[in-house]
């Protein structure tokens, strides 16, 4: 079964704010951290460390 990655994290998403509960403000800063980190200077740094 082939999911597409956009809904796996949506799924994820959901799941784990409705069991955790995080914070609405935690969640923005988390989201808005990541895009602002994906298009830095630091990419390829954490490319290859995820890697």
């Amino acid at each position: 079964m082939d999911v597409p990655l956009w809904f796996a994290l949506i799924v994820v998403g959901y799941l784990g704010i409705k069991l955790i509960r995080p914070p609405w403000w935690l969640v923005a800063v988390l989201l808005l951290g990541g895009y602002l980190l994906a298009d830095s200077v630091l990419a390829p740094v954490i490319d290859a460390t995820v890697k």
